[in-house]
């Protein structure tokens, strides 16, 4: 499982000091961001400059509590499914014991002529050995 803590900034917040929802999903992106730089070792920075790209195709998120400005999210990442040219990732925001939210997100290798690709071989590998194993 990869994962990163965010701390909940005033940026993030409404009015009411809550988490706005939308925040949330500039956070599992930051989240993707640097797996992709930190295990997969292929940058969104390179990425762009190769012309390549890993849009989300679709995101499922379930809110379970509200987050405070100045908590510490606690995000955790794995591999749920790894596809031809997409894969599925499931991530978890927890406040100590407490469940925030899941998300799901189906991102899809795109290539410099922006069309669906097959992952690289290379990448395939990472993505497949995080995959979560079933107990």
């Amino acid at each position: 499982m990869y994962q990163r803590a965010i701390r909940v900034e005033f940026n993030h917040c409404d009015p009411a000091g809550i988490v706005f929802y939308p925040r949330y999903f500039e956070m599992t992106n930051s989240v993707m961001e640097n797996f992709f730089r930190e295990v997969v070792g292929y940058s969104y920075h390179a990425m762009m400059a190769d012309g390549i790209g890993v849009p989300t195709a679709r995101v499922e998120t379930d809110f379970r509590a509200p987050s405070r400005l100045g908590d510490v999210l606690d995000w955790g990442m794995v591999v749920e499914a790894v596809g031809g040219s997409s894969a599925t990732f499931r991530l978890e925001a927890r406040c100590g014991a407490e469940l925030r939210l899941i998300t799901r997100l189906v991102l899809v290798w795109m290539s410099p002529e922006h069309r669906p690709a097959r992952w690289p071989d290379r990448i395939r590998a990472v993505l497949t050995a995080h995959l979560e194993t079933q107990e």
